[in-house]
């Protein structure tokens, strides 16, 4: 990972690696999944290869193109993996009930993250 203005991000190399896998899991030429995203195939080349960072909306239309998620070609686990604190439970609730009820909350908010919606106040 690299840190940025205290901004944590994935290490270029590791995403254009997911990339890449993603693209020849998926059978398609750079060219192929460049022309499927409209990304260019010089610039396709350079995100796989880590020289350049690849944008949110370029990592979504790839995920798309290659029937990959965003959080497969970004390198975030499932929601799962990364939850390490629950609520607390008081009052003789049920603390498996609580943490399956948070769970379902972000899981359904990193799916509309995968999906590009976003939020609305």
């Amino acid at each position: 990972m690299i840190q940025t203005g205290g901004v944590v991000c994935m290490a270029v190399a590791d995403i254009g690696a997911r990339i890449e896998r993603a693209r020849q899991a998926a059978s398609m030429s750079q060219r192929a999944l460049a022309d499927a995203t409209g990304i260019s195939q010089s610039t396709l080349s350079r995100i796989i290869s880590g020289d350049r960072v690849a944008k949110m909306p370029e990592i979504v239309a790839i995920a798309w193109e290659t029937g990959h998620t965003v959080a497969q070609l970004t390198g975030i686990g499932v929601v799962s993996e990364r939850v390490q604190c629950a609520a607390r439970a008081t009052n003789d609730s049920d603390m498996a009930g609580m943490r399956q009820a948070l769970l379902d909350f972000l899981e359904l908010d990193a799916y509309l993250d995968d999906q590009a919606i976003p939020a609305t106040i």
